[in-house]
């Protein structure tokens, strides 16, 4: 249960974390945004950054195995990357209609599942 917990948070999170990060890049196309400067644009993302690690900070302390969770502290990083990825590349084709996942793309994923793959060989 604790590692489904952490997972599930550690997606939400990240959910948030790429809006912060990027979602930014699509404010020009909001009518209330489009006079806004970069420190406007900078303060929003951290509010939105905000819920990212209000989230994250629970996922990490539920799965960590000093706190009684199932994962180690590498294994942790490796899963919210291969998350991080999950997630943009979600957000990137539902939000960006223009971007594209290409070959190169998809073996570079391949290459992240096998990190986490090795990662978590006993």
């Amino acid at each position: 249960m604790k590692a489904l917990t952490t997972i599930l948070l550690l997606t939400a999170s990240n959910a948030f974390m790429t809006l912060a990060w990027y979602g930014h890049l699509k404010f020009k196309e909001m009518s209330w945004s489009q006079n806004l400067g970069l420190i406007s644009i900078i303060l929003i993302s951290w509010g939105i950054a905000l819920f990212e690690y209000a989230l994250q900070v629970p996922a990490n302390r539920i799965g960590f195995k000093e706190y009684g969770g199932p994962f180690s502290l590498v294994q942790l990083k490796v899963i919210q990357e291969v998350i991080t990825l999950i997630v943009f590349v979600i957000f990137s084709l539902t939000f960006f209609k223009n971007e594209t996942i290409k070959l190169h793309h998809i073996i570079g994923f391949v290459f992240l599942v096998l990190a986490v793959y090795f990662i978590f060989k006993k």
